[in-house]
């Protein structure tokens, strides 16, 4: 009897050698491809929960220095994740074309262009540190620690750029178990290092048990600490993995420049560049709502920062699914195989409408408990819990746009996409946030969050089915040609 993963190989060896699949095996690959990247991004989302109750614990005014940073640290992580996109694309278009040599080559390019970005990113990062909390709308209460947690976080991102790397470049060859199941020890790790550094040294009772257990006593800013550390181990892990053990992207005992090329280079741009420029402007989109949240106080900004980590629970399936819907339409779409990438699209979005449509009601029955685990703080459960609900309607349709985006990317079609996102979160979302959150605070947001989620999934939907995104060639088309 064959293995989970020996299926899996010989299911995406079809799509490479131009077989017929059954829709029974288009199933079975989707879920093979979409379980494991499911795990992996709730591990990440699990990590947030961590460092939010950990944090929590500490009271408010630490768990805004947090919430206020968030919407930046998203914004550098973004960044890093759009350039890596840029490669991985090409990398499983090649490997659909069964040109493996050629994947390598991207791959060993796009080691230096990344990191190269990630210390640049870094550098810019450190330099406004100081004052970025009182640009976002901060009091002096909470800025030192904002800052704190905003500094570790930005001089580790090389080293997060790497892990986004080696993931990404593992999902593009079909590999999901790996990033996975070193996500989920990332999360294990994460809890060990916040364990230590967050809290001072105490006594803790384990079956009757005194244990003495050390504690660095770093508050907010060991939170950052352990989460960098846990991301630092499993970067290395993950690189090794890629370098030494895959199937298809091992490097080793192989030969080539690291130099990026000129077309390879031009190839990630065009995917990449918009990417990053709709991120950039996305998030400074969540930085004001960050501001139009701020003066509403203490409270909204703590139940804010924790709703969101709350909520990320519904749709990091979401993601899961367009990390697998990626991976899929780009090896079909490197095997010229146009209706093959079609049917993929509509089970990997469809489904997902489905799954995080479950995920939206377990959440609006659930947010109370939810929100009492992350925080002690009565005014903050409450008020977070009300938000949590509103939000919990919109959850197909968000699943919608998270991934009919995965499927855009896969195609390398992300000009577009990255316009619509745009446009629904500036001209819907900002401009009913604006309007709602003088007359209902930080529900009002939360509606104008919940309305915009609905008209972007529309949108998407809408292009999904008009099927113009399969008209981009594949990248693994010699580029001299049609």
């Amino acid at each position: 009897m064959k293995t989970e993963n020996e299926s899996k190989a010989g299911l995406l060896s079809r799509i490479r050698d131009g077989r017929d699949m059954t829709l029974r095996q288009q199933l079975r690959l989707t879920a093979l491809l979409s379980v494991p990247a499911i795990i992996a991004q709730i591990s990440t989302v699990a990590m947030q929960y961590i460092d939010a109750a950990m944090v929590g614990s500490l009271g408010a005014s630490a768990s805004a220095s947090i919430g206020l940073m968030s919407t930046t640290l998203w914004l550098f992580w973004g960044l890093c994740s759009a350039a890596t996109t840029g490669f991985s694309v090409q990398v499983a278009h090649l490997l659909g074309a069964k040109r493996g040599n050629e994947a390598k080559s991207v791959l060993r390019q796009s080691f230096a262009a990344t990191l190269l970005f990630s210390v640049a990113l870094l550098i810019v990062g450190f330099s406004i540190s100081e004052r970025l909390p009182f640009w976002l709308g901060g009091s002096a209460d909470i800025a030192e620690n904002a800052t704190a947690y905003f500094r570790i976080f930005v001089l580790a991102l090389p080293a997060l750029q790497l892990n986004f790397l080696a993931g990404s470049m593992l999902r593009s060859s079909g590999n999901m178990l790996v990033p996975g199941a070193l996500n989920v020890l990332m999360c294990l790790l994460d809890v060990v290092f916040n364990w230590l550094l967050i809290f001072p040294s105490r006594e803790i009772s384990v079956m009757g048990l005194r244990l003495f257990v050390p504690g660095a006593d770093m508050g907010v800013a060991g939170a950052a600490l352990g989460t960098v550390l846990a991301e630092a181990v499993v970067a290395a892990a993950m690189l090794w993995f890629l370098c030494f053990r895959s199937a298809d992207l091992k490097l080793a005992g192989t030969r080539g420049r690291f130099r990026p090329r000129k077309k390879c280079l031009k190839q990630a741009l065009r995917i990449s560049l918009p990417m990053g420029g709709e991120h950039a402007v996305l998030c400074g989109a969540h930085i004001m709502t960050t501001v139009i949240v701020a003066p509403l106080g203490t409270v909204a900004i703590a139940a804010n920062a924790f709703a969101i980590i709350a909520e990320s629970l519904c749709y990091m399936p979401g993601y899961g699914i367009a990390d697998a819907a990626t991976t899929l339409i780009g090896q079909s779409l490197g095997a010229a195989r146009k209706n093959l990438a079609k049917r993929f699209a509509h089970i990997t979005v469809f489904s997902g409408m489905a799954i995080m449509g479950v995920m939206g009601a377990v959440m609006f029955l659930s947010a109370p408990a939810v929100m009492a685990w992350m925080t002690p703080d009565a005014d903050v459960r409450e008020l977070g819990a009300a938000i949590l609900r509103i939000e919990a309607f919109a959850e197909p349709m968000f699943a919608a746009s998270i991934i009919a985006y995965g499927v855009f990317v896969g195609a390398g079609d992300t000009l577009i996409p990255c316009a619509m996102n745009l446009f629904s979160i500036w001209a819907v979302r900002l401009s009913s946030a604006a309007l709602l959150a003088p007359h209902f605070g930080l529900r009002g947001v939360w509606i104008a969050m919940c309305l915009e989620l609905c008209f972007r999934g529309f949108i998407f939907l809408f292009r999904l089915m008009r099927s113009k995104w399969l008209e981009r060639p594949s990248v693994a088309l010699p580029q001299t040609g049609t």
